[in-house]
């Protein structure tokens, strides 16, 4: 039951990486950039060092094009830390994101459809499940990143 559980959650992440492939499109944008995006509504604010970190992507000029092309799109702008005038804050520009959140309406409401057949009990275990594998996550993602 563990290897069908395993395939399963593999088959699942294929369709979420597709997902993300289908919904970066449809808004015009590279996955890297809607998972950015993604990442500032689920985190808030950060520095480009903290996006390019999470991505997995260079802090010079990798980063810096991701954040010109969402500027550019109107998705995010760049202010100023009023701690430190010298460190650049990415954050949202909410009003244009929306535009990019329609897109993920079907997944919601398809998720919502298939939770309303859960108790309670039965969903608790699943976001248990769930932020489980997101706490570990990152570690795994710098353990392959770290692989010859």
């Amino acid at each position: 039951m563990a290897g069908e559980l395993q395939m399963a959650t593999q088959r699942s992440t294929m369709f979420t990486v597709l997902l993300h492939h289908a919904t970066a499109s449809k808004a015009g944008m590279n996955v890297t950039d809607a998972q950015c995006v993604n990442a500032l509504s689920l985190d808030g604010p950060q520095t480009p060092g903290q996006l390019a970190q999470l991505m997995g992507i260079t802090t010079g000029g990798a980063i810096t094009a991701v954040i010109d092309r969402l500027e550019k799109a109107g998705y995010v702008r760049r202010t100023r830390d009023p701690d430190d005038r010298r460190r650049v804050i990415v954050e949202l520009v909410e009003e244009n994101v929306a535009r990019f959140g329609r897109y993920f309406e079907p997944i919601g409401r398809m998720f919502r459809e298939r939770l309303d057949g859960y108790s309670d009990e039965q969903i608790a275990f699943l976001l248990r499940w769930i932020r489980e594998n997101n706490a570990a996550m990152p570690g795994i993602i710098e353990e392959i990143r770290n692989l010859p």
